[in-house]
C-alpha cells in the first residue's frame, strides 16, 4: 500500500481545529466563508463560530459571489518578514563587529554594502547597528594588512587594496585604512583593471624614447657657453639655426649641468615688470627705432675712448635693418646708416629716438622731410620707451663677448656682421608664440618696400634759419 502523502485529519468544524490545518492564508479565507457561500449560512452565526466581524463575512462572501476563487488571493504581494538583528546568520553578525574594529570610522552603510558583497544578502544599515550594539565579540585583534608605506613590498600593497576593493571597500574607506591618498588608490585600481596581474609590480621609470642631447649636442653648448651671459633661449635658437632641435628648458639643463662641473657663474636675470611701449607697432615699416650703443671694453690699438655701433630696428618685426661699427658717433656716420636702410626698405612712416644731436642735425631734419617721415622723440630719462634698447640688450648678452675678444678693426666688424645675421635669423622670443611658423625677425618682414614718392604732398618742414644746403638735394644723393 502506498505510503500516504498527507496527513490524515479528522473532519471537524470547529474554526480553531480548522485553522491549525490550513496551510496558506487564501486557504484559511475560504474555509471561513465555506458556510456561508457553500450552504448559506448567515454571516452572523459565522461571525459568532469564529470571532469574525460580521460586515467583513458579508462583504467578502459577496466578493466571492462575484470573482470567485480570485478574490481569495491579495491584490499585493505578501510582506516578508520583518527582518532583525537576530535573524542574520552567525557569520553575518561576526563581520560587522570585525569591520567596526579594522576601521572604526566605516559607515554603517558601506558595511552593509560589504556584507552584501560576502553574503549576498544587504541588511538595513539599522540591523548593522543594532548589530554593532548587542552582537558578538570581535574575533580580530590585529589588522590584516600593515599600512602603504610599511609595507615593503609594491606588489603586496597594490594587492592589498585589490583584495579590500574586492570585498566591497570604497575607495576612501582603503585610502583611510592604509594611510595613503586617493589618488594612490584610483591609480592602483586602474593598473589592476587595465593589465591585471602584470600591474601589481612596479614599473621601471628608464627613458623608453631616445635622448634628445647627445654628447655631441651637448659638447655644441659646451662650446657657445664660453659667453658667460647667454642664455637658455638664445642657446635655444642658436642651435635651431644649426638645425639642432632642444627645447629651451633642455638647453637650461645642459647649462646648468656645465656651470656645476666647470665652476661658472650663472648669469644675473633682470627681473622687471613689463611695461606700455607708446610706439608699438601694428604694421610694418611703421616704426624704426634709432639710437647709438658704446662698447667700451674693447681691445682695438690705438683706440683710447669707446666704439660705437648704430643700429635701426623695425618695431613691427623686431628686425635689425642696418647696423654698423664707428668710431664716431656724428651726423655722417647717422646718416650713412640710415641711407643703407632707406635703400633696402625705403622710407617708414615714422622714425623713434632719443633726444641725441645727431638725430636733429639739419641734414637729418631735411631729409626727414624730403621723405615725408615723421620724427618721433621718447620721453626724457625713459629710454625704454625705444625697442632698440631691448636689442642692445640681447647684443650684450650674445655679441659684447665676441666684440670685446677682437684686437682689430676687421675682426671686430666681423664679429658685428655675424652678429647682425644671427639676430635676423634665429628664432626672437617675442615671436616664440606665432603658428605661422613666422618666429625669426626676418620672416616678419618679407613684403614690399615702402619706396619714397616724390609726388607726395610734403608735410611742414622743420624750422631752420639756413635751408640753402637743401637745394638739389634727392634721395639718391645719399653716400655711403
Amino acid at each position: 500500500m502506498p505510503k500516504r502523502k498527507r496527513i490524515q485529519h479528522e473532519h471537524t468544524e470547529d474554526w480553531q481545529t480548522i485553522q491549525q490545518y490550513t496551510l496558506w492564508p487564501e486557504q484559511t479565507a475560504y474555509e471561513l466563508l465555506r458556510p456561508i457561500v457553500l450552504y448559506g449560512d448567515p454571516a452572523g452565526k459565522r461571525a459568532q463560530e469564529t470571532g469574525a466581524a460580521e460586515s467583513t463575512l458579508d462583504r467578502k462572501a459577496d466578493t466571492f459571489d462575484e470573482q470567485g476563487m480570485v478574490s481569495l488571493f491579495a491584490s499585493k504581494p505578501r510582506k516578508q518578514p520583518q527582518e532583525t538583528a537576530r535573524n542574520l546568520p552567525p557569520d553575518m553578525r561576526q563581520l560587522i563587529v570585525d569591520l567596526r574594529v579594522e576601521l572604526p570610522t566605516m559607515s554603517l552603510r558601506e558595511i552593509a554594502e560589504i556584507c552584501a558583497v560576502r553574503f549576498d544578502r544587504q541588511p538595513s544599515h539599522h540591523t548593522v547597528q543594532l548589530v554593532l550594539a548587542s552582537g558578538p565579540p570581535p574575533s580580530i585583534t590585529a589588522r590584516r594588512y600593515q599600512t602603504w608605506e610599511q609595507i615593503a613590498d609594491p606588489a603586496e600593497r597594490r594587492l592589498a587594496v585589490v583584495r579590500l576593493h574586492a570585498e566591497g571597500w570604497s575607495v576612501s574607506s582603503i585610502a583611510e585604512y592604509l594611510d595613503t591618498s586617493r589618488p594612490t588608490i584610483y591609480a592602483t585600481l586602474k593598473r589592476w583593471v587595465a593589465e591585471g596581474v602584470r600591474g601589481l609590480e612596479d614599473k621601471s621609470h628608464a627613458r623608453k624614447a631616445p635622448r634628445v642631447v647627445t654628447l655631441e649636442i651637448a659638447n655644441e653648448i659646451r662650446k657657445k657657453q664660453e659667453n658667460p651671459l647667454i642664455g637658455e633661449w638664445r642657446m635655444h635658437a642658436a642651435l635651431l639655426q644649426m638645425g639642432i632641435k632642444a627645447s629651451p628648458r633642455t638647453c637650461g639643463r645642459i647649462m646648468a649641468k656645465h656651470r656645476a662641473l666647470y665652476g661658472w657663474e650663472k648669469p644675473k636675470s633682470s627681473d622687471k615688470s613689463k611695461k606700455e611701449m607708446p610706439f608699438k607697432a601694428s604694421r610694418r615699416h611703421e616704426f624704426w627705432s634709432i639710437d647709438v650703443r658704446y662698447i667700451e671694453h674693447h681691445q682695438l690699438p690705438g683706440v683710447k675712448g669707446p666704439v660705437y655701433v648704430i643700429s635701426i630696428l623695425e618695431n613691427f618685426s623686431r628686425m635689425l635693418l642696418a647696423s654698423i661699427m664707428s668710431e664716431k658717433q656724428d651726423t655722417a656716420a647717422y646718416l650713412r646708416v640710415f641711407a643703407i636702410a632707406l635703400r633696402n626698405y625705403g622710407a617708414p612712416e615714422a622714425i623713434v629716438t632719443d633726444g641725441g644731436g645727431i638725430f636733429y642735425s639739419l641734414r637729418a631734419l631735411a631729409i626727414y622731410d624730403a621723405l615725408d617721415i615723421r620724427k618721433e622723440r621718447i620721453d626724457p630719462g625713459r629710454p625704454w620707451q625705444n625697442y632698440i634698447e631691448a636689442h642692445f640688450g640681447i647684443m650684450r648678452r650674445i655679441g659684447d663677448y665676441y666684440l670685446n675678444q677682437a684686437t682689430s678693426w676687421d675682426e671686430i666688424k666681423e664679429a658685428h656682421r655675424k652678429f647682425v645675421r644671427d639676430y635676423n635669423i634665429q628664432v626672437h622670443f617675442a615671436h616664440r608664440e606665432r603658428k605661422d611658423n613666422r618666429h625669426s625677425v626676418t620672416r616678419r618682414i618679407a613684403l614690399p618696400q615702402r619706396q619714397w614718392n616724390p609726388s607726395r604732398r610734403r608735410r611742414q618742414s622743420y624750422p631752420s634759419k639756413n635751408r640753402d644746403h637743401l637745394i638739389g638735394f634727392t634721395p639718391s644723393s645719399l653716400t655711403v
